[in-house]
């Protein structure tokens, strides 16, 4: 018997499948071409039976057409000349009166990886977007995105985006949402699907009819639309008030999100939301999934920038359980470091002890910080817990707890006498540098205090030769002479020895001149000495170790349900730099394919491409005498003047298409790379308001300015006029980059 995997195994795969007894025999054949998907998923080259396996398509057994259709597509680049073959079969099959053979065969059809595929498959999509079942209309506009998303080299389709737009209304609401994703694919280099008045409002009352994923798909892509009047926003955040209440969490989240952003002018309702959607919240922190668990506490600690104590009620909730890991107990005791008060204190600190004993060593520091972070405001009983944790005598609890009450002492002077009292003794148990460093700033800065401070110091000036860490050494020059300022006749020897050794001795370059420095320093008087190192102690009252203020809401609403929480915003703008930046609207080509491919009035009066106010409709070739606009130009005053970040030269005819796309006109303009750039435009509305307009490009900006006159005061038109200008240009200046 042939071996697994051998050709000869391959061959009598091949021989059973033209074997007309094993054909004529459904169970059997299936069998075999069972046996053909494992060896080719197992990574067995069962290239040589593709023949066979088209014939086997032939069949009313859907099961076997999918793991026919399977192969098909796993070996069509493979095969291309026989794919072919494929092609017709499948073909035929999209035309089959099963809606399941149809949605099959177009769905593999567009899964098929070959040159030359798109002119078979556009024709079977185009009817499979009419087709009455809904599955197969499902899997025609998935296959739009597939096959039909524009490559460097193909223009865009607009009567397909013409078509995927009017399918929005589709009842199917899988198909609506399946549209959203093609078009957002489709047109990802015009800055991707356009959500204005009439699709944003069509979408939302659809809401109730979508599943769960549907609608937080409908959810992100909802957050493009802005509304006109603060009418309209409420009427939005009444539609969408029953999905903060969903048991989904994607849903939750998308909904806070848009409800933060809808309402940005409203910073009552914002909060409302963020109390509202506590209690769903709280639920995701408690998620079995890790990640999902992590993502919510981050959420948690960005809305408690803005509400501190937000949580404070159900601190609980966020105490860390033992099959936690590592990350997502970082998380909940920094959140537990923010949601300390008056009541819960005792309860968050003895929670925090108990982690400071924990088998990770990293994990127990880190909650020795966090008890050091709380005791900014509550100093007498952090201290005590910290001051008990080194009866432990851990090596890194003392390192840990050293460190915070360096930190103390600087940022709390009121707790320096007690903490002098803790220290003498650990110096035994410490044995990181970053302990070291902590231990010695302590015993320098206040050493008057700490009975054996000189002979802890004289022990670390004895080890001198053995220490590695620069900065060790240099914190102890420091230390020693701070500490001979007010001990000078036990410090004298032990200072004389340590400077010699720093300055004959040391090999380290930073902690010689630090050394000739003291050196040199002690030469001028002792009366210098004390003005440079004895400089003032912490002050509270300087105000520049204050909290920072609180963030409002409207800082990182953006963020909200991203990535940007988990990373960070620093580390985020860094990973993500080297993406094209996205334009939320889109260019001109698809300002033209919306506004004017459509068939049917329907067509046009629903998804009409509307500017940011309704109150502007600008005049169709309207034509101005450059006399008449020079003489406008000199008298009207400036009405507005902004500026649209941009890269690079000027690019006239691209400017022009689609300025006139929008029914904005070019009455003069400079050539291709004339520095600085100038461009005059004017256009006029429905109300007769002329609006004209400056483009001016200076050599090396990166900004274009632009200044607008209007012959008649109207600010709502003024505003949606200069709005459609920034729109036009920062489409045109993403397309060029």
């Amino acid at each position: 018997m042939p071996y697994f995997g051998s050709e000869d195994a391959v061959k009598e795969l091949k021989k059973s499948l033209c074997n007309p007894n094993i054909q004529a025999d459904r169970l059997r054949y299936r069998n075999i071409i069972l046996r053909v998907i494992r060896y080719m998923t197992q990574g067995v080259d069962v290239s040589s039976v593709f023949m066979e396996m088209v014939k086997a398509s032939a069949t009313v057994d859907i099961v076997q057409k999918k793991l026919v259709y399977l192969y098909m597509c796993t070996y069509a680049a493979l095969k291309p000349d026989l794919a072919l073959l494929a092609i017709n079969t499948l073909c035929k099959d999209c035309s089959d009166p099963n809606p399941m053979v149809r949605g099959l065969a177009l769905r593999s059809m567009c899964s098929l990886r070959m040159p030359g595929i798109q002119e078979y498959i556009q024709k079977p999509i185009l009817s499979g977007l009419r087709d009455k079942a809904s599955y197969v209309r499902r899997v025609a506009v998935l296959g739009c995105a597939k096959m039909f998303a524009p490559k460097e080299d193909q223009e865009l389709d607009g009567a397909l985006v013409n078509e995927l737009y009017s399918m929005l209304r589709d009842q199917d609401p899988i198909v609506m949402v399946n549209c959203l994703r093609a078009l957002e694919e489709i047109l990802k280099p015009e800055g991707g699907v356009v959500i204005n008045k009439p699709i944003a409002h069509h979408l939302l009352n659809r809401m109730v009819d979508l599943d769960q994923w549907g609608q937080s798909e409908v959810l992100t892509f909802l957050i493009r639309y802005k509304p006109r009047s603060e009418e309209e926003v409420f009427d939005i955040l009444n539609l969408l008030d029953p999905f903060l209440k969903c048991s989904h969490a994607s849903v939750v989240m998308g909904a806070t999100k848009l409800f933060l952003i809808l309402a940005e002018d409203f910073p009552h309702v914002q909060t409302d939301v963020l109390i509202r959607v506590k209690a769903p919240l709280l639920a995701v922190c408690t998620s079995e999934s890790r990640e999902v668990c992590f993502t919510a506490l981050c959420h948690v600690r960005e809305i408690l920038h803005s509400l501190p104590g937000h949580f404070s009620c159900h601190y609980k909730k966020f105490f860390c359980s033992y099959a936690d890991p590592h990350y997502i107990k970082y998380q909940k005791m920094n959140i537990l470091c923010e949601l300390v008060n008056d009541e819960n204190v005792q309860h968050i600190l003895e929670e925090l002890k108990v982690y400071c004993t924990d088998v990770s060593v990293e994990l127990a520091q880190a909650a020795v910080f966090a008890i050091g972070s709380i005791a900014k405001t509550y100093h007498e009983k952090c201290v005590d817990i910290l001051s008990g944790l080194l009866v432990l005598q851990q090596e890194h609890i003392t390192s840990a707890v050293i460190q915070t009450f360096r930190n103390l002492v600087w940022l709390s002077p009121q707790c320096t006498k007690s903490i002098c009292q803790a220290l003498p003794g650990c110096e035994d148990n410490i044995q990181d540098n970053e302990g070291k460093q902590a231990l010695v700033w302590l015993l320098g800065m206040h050493g008057e205090t700490i009975s054996n401070a000189p002979y802890v110091l004289e022990d670390f000036i004895e080890s001198m030769k053995t220490e590695t860490c620069p900065s060790v050494k240099m914190e102890l020059l420091t230390a020693v002479l701070r500490l001979f300022l007010s001990r000078p006749a036990e410090c004298q020897d032990m200072l004389g020895r340590l400077l010699h050794f720093c300055i004959e001795e040391e090999t380290n370059m930073a902690v010689r001149d630090r050394g000739l420095f003291y050196y040199r320093l002690l030469l001028s008087g002792m009366k210098e000495v004390k003005r440079i190192l004895c400089n003032p102690k912490s002050d509270p009252s300087l105000g520049v170790l204050e909290d920072q203020p609180n963030r409002p809401v409207n800082s990182w609403a953006k963020d909200f349900n991203t990535l940007v929480p988990v990373y960070g915003r620093d580390r985020w703008a860094v990973l993500t730099a080297h993406r094209r930046p996205a334009v939320e609207l889109m260019g001109h080509n698809s300002v033209a394919l919306v506004s004017g491919c459509m068939d049917s009035k329907e067509d046009k009066d629903v998804f009409q491409l509307q500017t940011d106010s309704d109150n502007l409709h600008l005049r169709r070739n309207l034509q101005i005498d450059p006399a008449l606009f020079e003489t406008k130009w000199a008298t009207l005053e400036i009405a507005y003047q902004t500026s649209v970040r941009w890269k690079g030269g000027a690019s006239p005819d691209t400017m022009q298409t689609a300025l006139e796309v929008v029914d904005i006109n070019t009455i003069a303009r400079s050539k291709s790379g004339a520095q600085p750039w100038k461009a005059y435009l004017y256009a006029e509305d429905d109300q007769k308001c002329l609006f004209l307009t400056e483009l001016l490009l200076e050599s090396q900006s990166t900004e274009i300015q632009i200044t607008v006159k209007q012959s008649k005061e109207n600010t709502a038109a003024l505003m949606s006029f200069v709005s459609l200008m920034e729109t036009v240009l920062q489409t045109v200046a993403a397309l060029r980059s």
